[in-house]
């Protein structure tokens, strides 16, 4: 799933995430390929002229974080509307209710529901430690009774069985009885498939919801459902006021579109999506993750989360601004450096999160800059005099080799180090003439070439 949707969408942002202006032409040119690519994916017409209209205000003549360039803020942007759309992050059950708290799942047959209660009793019994009991009320196919009873034995959860021919709304209330007397916190209830244009069908699984008064009644709806979806969803969900969705089948060759088109229609929470075929492949959903996932740019925005979060030039900097004011720098100030590139994890792990890291010049030697580098550049400095730590113009020859033997390296790590301060005080003195904004933005050039 999401896998066309993302080679797509990442194809389409990847043009404008370079672009040193947002213009409402090259917006305008995005968004097109954007709304053709939702509509490939199933995503409802009016979802996605809901969300191409959001962007585009939020993009046009909107100002720029200083810390990113144009085209990372107009992903940003795109990501934030994505999120919205799938909703806030909104996956706990509520068992707020005498025991046993009933858990009703609904859904058109095929979607996955039998197996989809047996995902979440193993889920709610691992994190909640909750005392459960499963039952079936699908009396029109005895092998899915046969299937959940398999299933609860795996997991090793109670199955309440009745007779098939007792009637769906019997079994129901026979299974909270059993469930009230012998303590149950938890009942889940799995019911037959049903279409949403099936009148009977749907008037049946109406009875049963009255009768139970479910606390939770989730909609389990397969992710390769398509266009169709939205409709599924929204009548549903008129008819039984749904509490929450469960999407099944994540793993497979779906476009993606009902992870966006249900939630919006219903306004009811995506609670938790079935990841593979396991019973431990249910998880809850994050709009975030599945938002990052769409997009294909997880990288990215790592990446502009580390900008703004430990480089921002109005909060904290990788240069303090009394070493600015100084007239001199030297190699204690150097030494000071190495200490704040440590505690933001090294330059390696940083590296990591850059996009399209392999065109960068001279990557490899950036990514040789790691905590064993900078420990043996500290043990260097160590090894020196106060003098020459001031001073470092008057480490010559005989002074190297003493400084290589003191730290256990080589002379020409000494020379490298050296060299490396060099370039630093060069830079230093570019920050002091331009100031760190305009430093700040020849990096994030370098860094998206």
């Amino acid at each position: 799933m999401f896998e066309n949707l993302s080679k797509k969408l990442s194809f389409i942002l990847n043009k404008i995430k370079n672009q040193g202006r947002l213009t409402e032409k090259n917006i305008s040119d995005s968004l097109r390929e954007i709304r053709r690519t939702l509509l490939e994916a199933d995503v409802s017409l009016p979802i996605i002229k809901i969300f191409i209209d959001k962007v585009s205000k939020k993009s046009i003549g909107k100002e720029i974080n200083n810390n990113l360039t144009p085209g990372q803020e107009f992903i940003k942007i795109i990501k934030n509307e994505l999120i919205k759309i799938m909703g806030e992050e909104n996956n706990k059950l509520n068992f707020s209710v005498q025991p046993p708290a009933i858990i009703l799942l609904v859904g058109l047959q095929g979607a996955g529901k039998t197996t989809t209660v047996g995902k979440l009793a193993k889920f709610i019994k691992e994190k909640y430690k909750k005392k459960i009991l499963i039952t079936s009320l699908d009396v029109y196919r005895p092998a899915a009774i046969e299937q959940l009873n398999i299933l609860s034995k795996k997991i090793n959860i109670d199955f309440f069985f009745t007779s098939l021919i007792e009637k769906p709304i019997k079994i129901a209330n026979s299974a909270i009885e059993y469930a009230r007397k012998n303590f149950y916190e938890i009942l889940l209830i799995d019911t037959a498939g049903r279409s949403h244009t099936n009148k009977k069908m749907m008037n049946e699984i109406i009875d049963i919801k009255k009768y139970i008064s479910p606390i939770e009644t989730l909609l389990v709806i397969d992710a390769m459902t398509g266009q169709d979806g939205m409709n599924i969803s929204k009548t549903f969900n008129e008819l039984l006021s749904i509490s929450g969705i469960i999407i099944t089948k994540i793993d497979g060759d779906s476009r993606g579109g009902i992870a966006l088109s249900a939630r919006y229609t219903t306004k009811k929470p995506i609670k938790f999506i079935g990841t593979g075929e396991k019973l431990s492949d249910l998880k809850p959903f994050s709009p975030k993750k599945i938002a990052e996932r769409i997009l294909g740019m997880k990288n990215i925005f790592s990446f502009i989360k580390n900008i703004e979060r430990k480089i921002s030039s109005s909060k904290t900097t990788l240069f303090n601004k009394d070493l600015t004011k100084r007239n001199k720098f030297n190699l204690n100030d150097f030494y000071n450096q190495i200490n704040k590139i440590q505690k933001i994890k090294g330059v390696t792990s940083f590296i990591k999160n850059f996009p399209n890291k392999t065109n960068i010049p001279n990557v490899g030697n950036i990514q040789e800059v790691n905590k064993k580098t900078l420990f043996k550049m500290k043990n260097i400095i160590n090894s020196m005099t106060k003098k020459e730590k001031i001073e470092p113009n008057i480490i010559k020859g005989s002074r190297k080799k003493r400084i290589s033997i003191g730290s256990g390296t080589k002379v020409q790590d000494v020379n490298k180090l050296l060299k490396q301060f060099e370039m630093m005080k060069r830079m230093i003195k570019k920050i002091k003439k331009n100031g760190i904004r305009n430093i700040w933005k020849n990096i994030k050039s370098y860094l998206n070439h």
